[in-house]
């Protein structure tokens, strides 16, 4: 299977493929209908292979079918739909857009952009009587295409990195990247059809996209796609949906946590199979709460975009699952390398570096970041980490977040794990902050459970009988909320300025 259209075309025509809470589901059937009907409509309007359209739509099943349906045909650049003019400009501009594909109704600063730039604005049509997902799409003509369906080395989809620390960095993924990396998901959790997932991830982001819709569609199963993450609302779509499994990132399983409570009969009546977890470190407490919560696995993963999503994962039971790891190679290849380009044995603290079918061939227009990144025949994370005896891979940092304490290298994720085991602490970022003598120091932004109350004196006498000194935070950040990124992770860098230290 090397394309979008012939990886979804195995399930059954009768079995469901795209819902939404409180709407008809879209089958296998009615999808492919839609993705050829879509593909031969864009290619009339003189849009097709090769041709770069951004999608800017809400969450929900229409944005799922709208990235499949048009991957079909042209490449898919989906983008966050709350950037504001100056990001549309720069997203846009980077990307090459051809086209645009908006709501029927948007009038934001999406289209005031994209009509400046002189890039064509395409509706997404649809009723809210039809199955789930289903959409026409009307707009002017564009100009020549290369008619047909997308083949494997086609540009599937288009994503930047998130650029924390310098310019975001365009990440092209072909047919072939994203259909290796969506069964390597599918045999990693034995996904089959009657399997249904509840999306509560972002799809304008990498795990939403490949690991909810993708891998549920490759199976044959469904994907029940909601308006967003809504920690009010997870119990009533739990109740409705009734889904086999979801997937999210830490800040998401903890909000849940925080009102399972509340939700006894939801939780006691779920058919969960497994819950994932991804694109931020889980840690191993929440872990444990959610398996004791939801009487299912928890299965943690790590992925990155450059991927195509899924590179490592625990395996699902009865093979052994290793709270604090991130599991084994699933997918790409995986290595552990020294500074000068040598494989380390288990063990040893180097980078994890990766190579494999699901890997992007490199960044766009960026040849200084491809020789760093390619070195040595593989593609490098830029992340540190370990491998066990068993092949099971600790990450113990982003490179560029580990914390230099004048020359004392701190791992920001074990100061998060001494601190999570403390009763009062629901929530924490470990972080650099700048210091006039040792350059960096360590620093804490903390969330209290509900209702419980502890000083910064207290979680820092707590650490200190846990941790080398220098360990020590020292200074601690109590919030009602730590600042997160678009798709709800925990950001260390630039969080000190944002909290105003140093």
């Amino acid at each position: 299977m090397t394309n979008i259209v012939e990886q979804i075309a195995t399930g059954a025509d009768d079995a469901n493929a795209i819902g939404a809470p409180g709407r008809r589901s879209l089958t296998h059937g009615g999808l492919r209908t839609l993705m050829h009907g879509t593909a031969a409509r864009l290619n009339a309007m003189g849009l097709g292979r090769g041709d770069r359209v951004a999608i800017v739509l809400a969450n929900g099943p229409e944005m799922a079918t709208a990235f499949a349906s048009l991957a079909a045909a042209v490449t898919t650049a989906p983008l966050n739909p709350a950037y504001r003019a100056e990001e549309f400009e720069f997203y846009l501009s980077d990307i090459g857009a051809k086209a645009i594909l908006v709501a029927r109704d948007e009038a934001g600063p999406a289209v005031v952009v994209a009509e400046r730039l002189g890039i064509a604005v395409l509706r997404l049509h649809a009723a809210g009587e039809d199955a789930a997902g289903t959409f026409l799409v009307e707009g002017p003509m564009v100009g020549p295409a290369t008619p047909g369906l997308s083949r494997s080395d086609d540009v599937a989809l288009l994503l930047h990195t998130s650029g924390t620390t310098s310019r975001p960095k365009l990440v092209p993924l072909s047919h072939a990247n994203v259909a290796a990396s969506a069964a390597h998901i599918g045999a990693t959790l034995a996904l089959a059809p009657q399997d249904r997932c509840l999306n509560i991830m972002p799809l304008f982001h990498i795990h939403g996209l490949i690991a909810a819709v993708l891998s549920s569609l490759a199976a044959g199963g469904e994907v029940v796609c909601t308006p967003g993450f809504n920690a009010l609302t997870f119990f009533r779509w739990l109740d409705e949906v009734r889904p086999t499994w979801y997937t999210a990132v830490p800040t998401m399983h903890q909000a849940i946590l925080a009102r399972a409570a509340r939700n006894p009969e939801s939780v006691a009546g779920s058919r969960l199979r497994f819950i994932r977890s991804s694109s931020a470190s889980l840690p191993p407490q929440v872990m444990a709460e959610l398996e004791a919560t939801f009487r299912c696995p928890v299965i943690e993963s790590y992925g990155m975009t450059e991927a195509a999503h899924q590179m490592t994962s625990n395996p699902l039971p009865p093979r052994q699952r290793k709270p604090g790891t991130v599991g084994i190679a699933a997918g790409p290849e995986v290595a552990i390398m020294a500074p000068e380009g040598g494989l380390l044995p288990s063990g040893l603290v180097g980078e994890i570096v990766i190579r494999g079918p699901d890997v992007t061939a490199g960044y766009e227009g960026n040849p200084e970041a491809n020789r760093a990144a390619f070195a040595h025949g593989w593609f490098h994370t830029g992340d540190q980490g370990t491998m066990d005896e068993d092949g099971y891979i600790r990450v113990t940092g982003r490179l560029k977040e580990i914390i230099n304490r004048g020359g004392e290298k701190i791992s920001p994720r074990e100061v998060d794990e001494v601190l999570m085991d403390h009763p009062a602490i629901a929530q924490v970022v470990t972080f650099a902050m700048p210091h006039d003598k040792l350059g960096e120091d360590v620093a804490a932004a903390i969330v209290l459970r509900e209702g419980v109350n502890a000083s910064e004196r207290e979680i820092r006498d707590f650490c200190a009988g846990r941790l080398a000194d220098f360990k020590v935070p020292r200074r601690i950040v109590i919030l009602a909320e730590i600042p997160k990124g678009a798709t709800g992770k925990l950001q260390r860098i630039g969080l000190a300025a944002k909290l105003g230290l140093g």
